[in-house]
């Protein structure tokens, strides 16, 4: 799938569906808003939420006290729904749309948030570039916080096949120079009732 087939497949989604209608929806942004909480040096900490679309953490992290925050994602149309959430207190947030396997860091982040974008990639070369920016995206001491489907999970979502991981695999593939910290399994529990089971790892850049 081509960066320009994921952007397309991804405002499309976001132009027909609702909040409720996609099974990613959360009200509380959980774990992932705790998990930042515990490693972030300080309110001041660079943020980056990638794949963050249309989600509530940005408004969470904003009401936690944190201001330096970037929202990167394919979809405008999704960005443009959490803008309008906001309201006026979205004006700080850094909107970017992109695609995290072409997109180039503007600076290293304190933190690095992905909730399920990364599984998306099942082509090594994309997975490649993704794991580039990731190297050149965070600080050295800064932390990668990332959720994917664990093995138990899902196989597809929104009609596309993902790439389920453990953290040790997780950890693997990222490489050497982060290291694995903490691990969390999560289950998700969509707008419509049923259950999906994830997996988030918090890495740290050596």
């Amino acid at each position: 799938m081509t960066a320009s087939d994921r952007q397309s497949h991804w405002q499309t989604v976001y132009l027909t569906k609702g909040e409720q209608q996609v099974s990613w929806s959360q009200a509380d942004p959980q774990p992932s808003l705790r998990l930042i909480e515990s490693i972030a040096p300080s309110r001041d900490a660079a943020i980056i939420d990638v794949g963050g679309g249309a989600s509530r953490l940005v408004d969470a992290l904003l009401a936690s006290g944190f201001h330096d925050l970037t929202v990167l994602d394919l979809s405008e149309a999704a960005l443009a729904s959490a803008r309008e959430r906001i309201g006026a207190a979205g004006d700080a947030v850094r909107w970017i749309a992109g695609d995290a396997t072409v997109w180039q860091p503007p600076q290293a982040f304190d933190i690095w948030h992905d909730r399920a974008a990364f599984h998306f990639l099942v082509e090594e070369k994309d997975r490649t570039a993704y794991l580039e920016r990731l190297h050149r995206g965070v600080k050295a001491g800064g932390h990668a916080v990332i959720g994917t489907f664990a093995l138990d999970g899902p196989e597809k979502c929104s009609g596309l096949p993902v790439q389920r991981y453990d953290p040790a695999t997780l950890s693997r593939i990222i490489g050497p120079a982060f290291e694995l910290i903490a691990e969390e399994a999560h289950r998700h529990v969509t707008p419509w009732g049923a259950t999906q089971s994830f997996q988030f790892s918090v890495l740290r850049r050596t």
